[in-house]
């Protein structure tokens, strides 16, 4: 016989999400019956007063609802989806090594977010990016030391918690040394334990002790650690390593469980939803393509498991028990701070900015930016300097679909600064612009991840650690383009 209580447990384990600017009324009926909480995206995201109206109706379903989303700040935003974030991202926080300056830019995030009704940041990113071309951590990261990572990491989750919102620390126990995006395939980590307590989980600890509300999961294997699983699915991460090495007592928050790192390899969402709650997950995040329908099938996953003894009782109840702990803290922080100055993000992000060579005689170029293609987790947010030159004449090309003849004769014999994001990964792109700088002056502004590859012939090679919209005003400062 079927337990009806075992729905609304359920329930209580997750996160669900549902399109457009307002919550539809299945979403609503579903906070009523006792979903944990409701993650916004960008597609429910138009403007602020928009965002604390949706909010405040998702509170009158539920007074108790969290409510949550991926704010990072740098190429990871949602609330500026649609022109970029105004605060620099975790690279060039880590470039400029203030750790006052990431606490404030992390209390000004927060304090954003506190004021439209959000209570949950699933952030900091607090990976160590020790390998270049990580397709999905990169620029979102503090850095390669895990010392450095730590430091900031630590003044990050203090800033978001000083504003009342909830820092969520990922993804634990470490996604920095990938090369293949979790949201696509299993990615696998294959180091002796020993490399990850002295490489990854530094920060973990760090967060930790400092009190961080939630630790976010990978879908990552670490065949040391969790053998053939994913670190979400893998209770030697998560309740051997994270409760009971590092002490946490806060609440375990899956990274989205649609992704094929996880979904593939349980054998569906509503499976690995099972399986991470016997793992020692609390909150799970379904995904960004959800709705009433989904949420309602991984319940009844949840239920079905309870119902036949796979999952215990006691488990999920435990892990309810700690995402109602999460909203009640929320409730009992939210407050109204004080604004940061508009300002602080771009000023910091100046400062971020690594000039290599001479920009002398760049006054007025042409401006190419290179497409690039889109991380899942960024999303289509707008990136460069169109926003931010004054006048300039600025072309967008595709590297191996235009030729280093036609830019030269746009040029006309002026400098060209070419605008790329993790152009070190594009042999298309490395060819045409040491093609161009055999002809003409060329800048390079790299705004992805650094590398150590430098393009032959260039005048200049300016770094901005992030492609958010105060990193671009900050590179066109450099440049003196700005408007």
């Amino acid at each position: 016989m079927r337990d009806p209580g075992h729905r609304r447990l359920a329930l209580r384990t997750l996160l669900g999400a549902f399109p457009g600017h307002t919550p539809p009324a299945d979403a609503l009926r579903l906070v009523g019956d006792g979903l944990a909480g409701v993650v916004l995206f960008g597609y429910n995201i138009d403007n602020t007063a928009q965002v604390a109206a949706l909010t405040a109706a998702l509170r009158s379903a539920r007074a108790d609802v969290l409510v949550a989303i991926d704010e990072e700040g740098g190429d990871v935003t949602r609330l500026a989806h649609a022109t970029g974030s105004p605060y620099p991202g975790n690279a060039a926080l880590g470039r400029v090594d203030d750790a006052g300056l990431t606490r404030r830019i992390y209390r000004a995030i927060g304090a954003d977010l506190a004021a439209i009704g959000i209570g949950l940041d699933l952030a900091p990113t607090v990976d160590v990016n020790s390998v270049d071309d990580n397709p999905v951590i990169g620029t979102r990261s503090f850095g390669a030391d895990p010392t450095l990572v730590a430091t900031h990491a630590v003044a990050a989750v203090t800033g978001l918690q000083e504003a009342g919102v909830a820092a969520c620390a990922k993804h634990f126990p470490g996604h920095g040394a990938t090369v293949v995006d979790s949201h696509l395939a299993m990615p696998t980590v294959d180091v002796p334990r020993h490399v990850l307590h002295e490489r990854d989980l530094p920060p973990f600890a760090a967060v930790v002790a400092a009190g961080t509300k939630a630790v976010m999961t990978a879908h990552i294997r670490v065949p040391a650690l969790t053998g053939d699983l994913p670190a979400t699915l893998s209770r030697a991460a998560l309740v051997d390593l994270l409760r009971g090495e590092l002490g946490f007592t806060g609440t375990v928050v899956t990274d989205a469980l649609e992704m094929k790192g996880a979904a593939t390899v349980a054998g569906g969402i509503g499976a690995a939803a099972v399986a991470a709650l016997a793992a020692g997950a609390d909150l799970l995040c379904i995904g960004a393509a959800v709705d009433a329908d989904l949420v309602e099938q991984v319940a009844a996953s949840i239920a079905t498991a309870l119902d036949d003894g796979e999952l215990r009782v006691d488990r999920v109840e435990q892990a309810a028990q700690r995402a109602g702990d999460l909203a009640r803290w929320v409730a009992e922080n939210a407050r109204q701070p004080a604004p940061e100055h508009r300002d602080l993000g771009y000023a910091v992000a100046r400062q971020a900015v690594r000039v290599e060579g001479s920009l002398a005689g760049f006054e007025a170029p042409l401006v190419v930016q290179l497409e690039a293609a889109v991380r899942f987790a960024e999303g289509r947010v707008p990136w460069g300097l169109a926003p931010h030159v004054n006048g300039a004449e600025y072309l967008r090309v595709v590297a191996g679909e235009v030729a280093p003849e036609t830019l030269l004769a746009a040029a006309a014999g002026r400098p060209i600064v070419v605008i790329g994001r993790h152009t070190h990964r594009n042999p298309a792109a490395r060819a045409l612009v040491e093609r161009l700088a055999e002809s003409v002056p060329v800048a390079l502004v790299e705004m992805g991840w650094p590398s150590t590859w430098r393009p032959a012939g260039v005048r200049a090679f300016v770094t901005t650690y992030g492609a958010s919209h105060a990193n671009g005003r900050a590179a066109a400062v450099a440049l003196g383009l700005a408007a």
